[in-house]
């Protein structure tokens, strides 16, 4: 702040008598920072920076009125009818009959969470208790206890499996875990064998950082004994009217109105539109539209999407050639035949694209 710091805001508060819960955003959690934010500070909640897209809704809605409750995605799976969600869920009846621990890797927005709470409540730890942490925020950060020779981060990963005995730890976002916590998360598992199954959420990029050292391999190897890949919204197209209608069928419920419905110029933007926050960002859409308009159909002209360069979203460059085709005609359709972007998209060059569009003789008609 250029005219005080945090503490003086809260201070300021508390003398008002405003009774608003503050929550502290930081680069960097540690021990001393959470005591003097949370106690001296009187911050009701801490979220580090880099994982504030992902808490920060989440964290405020802990705090918030029942009549101001947001439109959240809940924690149930909504039914899909593309094949890779069937492939999915097929997977996961297969794993949560078992005991391992599992990673659900997926792009922000893609609904791992659901699928990590899903496996919990097929398996047969159901009737245990499950334990959701947040890797990058500070549940994780250990309590002093001077009579410990154990860090403080030692107990307070400790005590969250002591907690789940017998049951099921989420560990949501594994990819903000620091390297400290890393160690005393591997010591527990490789030495101390509770028991309690671990189900992990992480973007892909989890990957890399193992191969550049910021991630244990050691540890991604205890935790990933299977697991499960969320394709992005635009690789599922066929998905969207599906979650929209439930989207629709939820904003009906809770504004006690009758479900609206999309047209078929609805649709086509949707399945057009490049969905880089992916589920969360399609509910956004859906909810605003109907929001925002009293027909009972919504169109194309209802929706407003967030413009982005296509750079900036996960890339969907052709991996297998025998889903060339595929991938080119559902870049040219997000892309509205637009080639520039759709080569883009692809990571080929523009000449690259007109000789695939040629060799599989694809047509505007068919995007």
């Amino acid at each position: 702040m250029s005219d005080g710091t945090a503490r003086d805001l809260i201070n300021w508060l508390k003398k008002e008598n405003y009774g608003f819960p503050v929550i502290a955003i930081v680069e960097n959690l540690n021990n001393a920072d959470v005591v003097s934010i949370m106690r001296g500070g009187g911050a009701m909640d801490v979220i580090q920076r880099p994982a504030i897209d992902k808490q920060l809704v989440e964290t405020v809605a802990q705090y918030a009125k029942e009549e101001n409750e947001t439109f959240s995605l809940g924690k149930l799976l909504i039914p899909r009818q593309s094949k890779e969600w069937q492939e999915i869920e097929r997977k996961i009846q297969s794993i949560a009959k078992i005991n391992a621990n599992v990673i659900v890797f997926g792009a922000s927005g893609t609904g791992k969470e659901q699928v990590a709470l899903e496996i919990y409540r097929q398996s047969p730890r159901s009737q245990k208790p499950h334990i959701v942490v947040e890797a990058g925020g500070a549940g994780l950060i250990g309590k002093h206890d001077p009579k410990s020779e154990r860090s403080e981060t030692y107990n307070r990963i400790k005590s969250y499996f002591e907690n789940a005995n017998g049951g099921t730890i989420i560990v949501k976002n594994l990819h903000l875990l620091s390297f400290e916590k890393q160690s005393v998360l591997l010591h527990i598992l490789e030495e101390e064998h509770p028991n309690v199954r671990v189900i992990c959420t992480a973007e892909p990029y989890l990957r890399r950082m193992m191969t550049e050292q910021t991630f244990r391999p050691n540890l991604m190897y205890i935790l990933r004994e299977f697991e499960i890949v969320i394709p992005s919204l635009r690789e599922v197209t066929e998905d969207i009217p599906v979650l929209a209608d439930a989207f629709l069928k939820m904003y009906a419920g809770k504004t006690e109105q009758s479900v609206k419905r999309l047209d078929a110029s609805a649709i086509k933007a949707l399945k057009q539109h490049l969905w880089i926050g992916n589920v969360r960002e399609l509910k956004n859409v859906i909810i605003q539209a109907a929001f925002g308009t009293d027909s009972d159909v919504i169109t194309s002209s209802d929706l407003t999407f967030n413009v982005s360069d296509p750079e900036d979203y996960e890339d969907v460059h052709l991996k297998n050639p025998s889903d060339e085709k595929r991938r080119i005609t559902d870049a040219l359709s997000r892309t509205g035949w637009n080639k520039f972007q759709a080569a883009k998209l692809l990571k080929i060059s523009r000449t690259t694209l007109d000789y695939k569009i040629r060799q599989f003789g694809i047509n505007k008609d068919e995007v």
